[in-house]
């Protein structure tokens, strides 16, 4: 039996989440920076959820997402940097921040 994970975008809470069959394992936070600018500056999985590759499926569905709706992204959760420097997500645009400015997010041994 395999598990239905789906992501969705929820504006109101300015985050994405992913669910494994009806229930929130994950969610990857924005924040509108202004001029089709977001900033991500943190992604959290669930403990019951970890290690099911959860982090990467919510990244590459947010990702993609942002990519379609022609936003410039500003990385600063270590996972989402960790996982844009081993993917490519195509028409995706990248604002690296200043190495000091990403310390506003999670301790990078944080795991997603």
């Amino acid at each position: 039996m395999t598990d239905e994970v789906t992501v969705s975008r929820n504006d109101e809470a300015h985050r994405y989440e992913v669910f494994v069959d009806g229930e929130l394992g994950g969610i990857l936070q924005f924040r509108p920076a202004g001029e089709g600018r977001v900033v991500l500056p943190h992604t959290e999985i669930d403990s019951a959820f970890k290690g099911k590759g959860l982090g990467s499926t919510l990244a590459s569905e947010a990702l993609a997402d942002l990519a379609r709706r022609g936003d410039t992204i500003i990385p600063t959760c270590p996972f989402v940097v960790h996982y844009l420097h081993e993917h490519d997500v195509p028409g995706l645009v990248i604002d690296w921040p200043a190495d000091e400015d990403a310390a506003d997010s999670a301790d990078p041994s944080e795991p997603a």
